[in-house]
């Protein structure tokens, strides 16, 4: 297990540096320079040299490679132009909506899709595995956006359930932050669960033909506890990766919907900072967002050996 956990965390290193790199160089061969499109026509030449001497811009570039990865190695992200904040302040600051999103919306669709996969193997070729497929096949191919849009048209603005858009006041409680976060997590909820349901089905089916299964049903055991017992547990690794992948796409793939329905999350901080060529926050939030990617894919892989203790790398 010390082998396994030991392999897999080098592997995280050796991808976040990759992804460190390609920040870096993706940043630096953005057109025009950085310091002048940040500062806007306005800018005086003094003001622009100043810059980009304080973002260390007028350095060899091998130099601004080395001093990039010892401020990601420290957590510092660097100072946004536009808030003059630290960018780890400013993302913290945009952080709890994206959070609580992804969250609510990784629930909602496995709350959906897992009970809905296992009972689609299990009822293979029946009128509900063929309506569980073409749902999940609908719901894979709907855009968010446009989803979006129509749960604001008819569930918040026409029936009233729901708040149009919004995080709610400054001083709103968590309970109040929630009914304004309903809405985008029930649309990402929904859109994401069709892959969990696929995935779900095809692991179901795969176990649910082996040997185990016919011997405990053979003994008499209830179709509930060998579901369950048996044919799910064996099935939990695709589907825990399933979900894993899913978690890590909904943290960098909620931008849409947040624009949607005007969440100050992180959608609405990158989307504002591209607009305003403010760098150091595009590049910190790709750094977080990447950091996140393989941390998440990380944990997957230390749950297999919870899950089934004789994987190995």
């Amino acid at each position: 297990m010390n082998n396994y956990a030991a392999k897999r965390l080098t592997g995280m290193i050796v991808v976040m540096f990759i992804v460190l790199t390609a920040v870096f160089v993706i940043v630096r061969l953005a057109p025009g320079d950085p310091a002048s499109l940040m500062l806007g026509p306005d800018a005086t030449q003094a003001d622009v040299v100043a810059l980009r001497t304080e973002m260390g811009l007028d350095r060899p570039i091998a130099v601004q490679y080395v001093s990039f990865l010892e401020q990601m190695a420290t957590g510092n992200l660097g100072r946004s132009v536009f808030f003059d904040q630290p960018v780890t302040k400013v993302i913290a600051a945009r952080a709890e909506p994206t959070a609580l999103l992804t969250l609510f919306s990784i629930v909602i669709a496995v709350v959906i899709a897992l009970p809905v996969g296992v009972l689609s193997a299990y009822t293979r070729g029946t009128l509900f595995d063929q309506a569980a497929l073409s749902t999940a096949m609908l719901a894979a191919s709907v855009p968010s956006f446009w989803l979006g849009l129509m749960f604001q048209r008819y569930l918040a603005t026409g029936a009233g359930w729901f708040p149009v858009s919004g995080f709610g006041t400054p001083d709103a409680g968590f309970l109040e932050r929630i009914r304004y976060l309903a809405l985008p997590s029930i649309v990402l909820g929904l859109v994401n669960s069709a892959l969990i349901i696929r995935f779900s089905r095809a692991a179901m089916l795969d176990v649910l033909s082996g040997d185990y299964v016919r011997t405990a049903r053979a003994k008499g055991m209830s179709e509930r506890r060998m579901l369950v017992k048996h044919a799910l547990k064996n099935a939990l690794i695709p589907i825990v990766t399933v979900i894993g992948l899913t978690f890590a796409l909904l943290i960098s793939g909620a931008i849409v919907t947040e624009r949607v329905f005007n969440l100050p999350g992180l959608g609405s901080l990158v989307v504002g900072a591209v607009l305003r060529r403010d760098y150091p926050v595009i590049q910190g939030v790709l750094v977080m967002m990447a950091g996140l990617y393989v941390f998440i894919n990380l944990l997957i892989d230390m749950l297999y050996l919870v899950i089934d203790p004789r994987v190995k790398y």
